[in-house]
Order: structure tokens, then C-alpha cells, then sequence
């Protein structure tokens, strides 16, 4: 009888009860790491204001004339944030122009009118637009090669990228053919520029 009852009394003295579980330790912890990612958000707000800041010499945004003119091309999209002209990490924060947003575009023979539902509408008058080309990527957007429209412009003192991806991304390369023909020159010298900084 003391056999049988030897292996149930060891068994039953290798069992112990768990671990009460530290719940101070547990909600530090938690509390910790929600300051910390707050804190990531804060400096990342910083940085863009600052960029901003540092952004402030471009002037407000061309706003449509009363007469646009008749559209040559149209289409809808995603429009994926701007950046200095060849630099395609050193994005443009500035009027909103770092903003993604939803995007309705119309080309007509007096320039660029970029619309975006929740974001600031601008327009590109014909004479500072300095060509397109499709590409890989724009600052914080990657796709596949010629996946996205990147449309070169000036503004003030400076040369931009915008970056657009259409619902019917095929229609991209006939707006490149259509805006680097009104273009001329500019548009040529500009795609010879991308291609040789990259």
C-alpha cells in the first residue's frame, strides 16, 4: 500500500502553485512603453514643423484661374506628396504640399489643376511646368518601375517633384507625352537632368 501511495506523494510535492502575477510591474511597463511611443510622435510632429519652418520661403500656391480652359486630359488618383526636383527623400512639407490625399486631375493648355478632396487644391500655370516622367518612388511611396507620375514643376525659387498615382495607372504615360510636349525644351532638359543624377 506505501508503494502505490510513494509515486502519488511525489508527484504531488513536485507540483507547485504559479507565480502570482505583479501587476504594478506589469502596468509600469505599459504606461512606459505608451510615454515612449508618445514621445516618438511628439519629435516626429517637431520635425515636421520644423521642415516647415525651414520650408518657408515658397510662396503661397498658384490657385485656378476663373478661365482654366478646355481639359486635353483628365483623371483621378492618389496624389503622393512633393519634393525638390531630383531629390526624391527631401520632401516638401510646405501649403500642405506634404499631405497625401485623394486627387482630381485636369490638364488644360493653361497649365495643371491639381485638386484634392480634405488637402489645398493648387494649379500649375503652363510656363512652369518643366516636363513628366514615370518613375519608381517619391519620398515615403515605392511602387514598381513606372508606377508612379512624377510631375516637375517651379514655384518660387524652386524646382518640384509631384508624385501621382492614377486609379487607371496605364493612362500615366500618355499625360508624360502630353505635358513634356507643352513643355518643349524645359521638359527635355529636365528628363536629361533626372537621368543623369541618377
Amino acid at each position: 500500500m506505501s508503494t502505490l501511495n510513494h509515486p502519488v506523494a511525489a508527484l504531488a510535492a513536485a507540483q507547485k502553485s504559479q507565480d502570482v502575477t505583479d501587476w504594478a510591474a506589469r502596468i509600469g511597463w505599459v504606461v512606459g512603453l505608451v510615454l515612449f511611443i508618445a514621445l516618438l510622435y511628439w519629435l516626429m510632429r517637431q520635425g515636421w514643423k520644423w521642415r516647415g519652418t525651414l520650408q518657408g520661403d515658397l510662396p503661397e500656391l498658384p490657385q485656378r484661374p476663373d478661365a482654366p480652359g478646355q481639359p486635353l486630359l483628365e483623371a483621378a488618383g492618389r496624389y503622393h506628396g512633393s519634393t525638390s526636383a531630383g531629390q526624391w527623400l527631401d520632401r516638401i512639407v510646405a501649403h500642405g504640399l506634404g499631405t497625401r490625399s485623394r486627387v482630381e486631375l485636369t490638364l488644360t493648355a493653361r497649365g495643371l489643376d491639381v485638386v484634392r478632396p480634405g488637402a489645398e487644391d493648387f494649379f500649375v500655370p503652363a510656363g512652369q511646368l518643366y516636363g513628366a516622367r514615370l518613375d519608381t518612388g517619391i519620398a515615403g511611396k515605392v511602387l514598381t518601375e513606372g508606377g508612379l507620375l512624377i510631375v516637375t514643376w517651379e514655384h518660387g525659387a524652386r524646382r518640384l517633384d509631384s508624385g501621382f498615382r492614377f486609379d487607371r495607372s496605364a493612362e500615366q504615360a500618355c499625360w508624360v507625352e502630353k505635358i513634356n510636349a507643352m513643355s518643349g525644351d524645359k521638359g527635355a532638359a529636365a528628363t536629361q537632368q533626372h537621368k543623369e543624377g541618377a
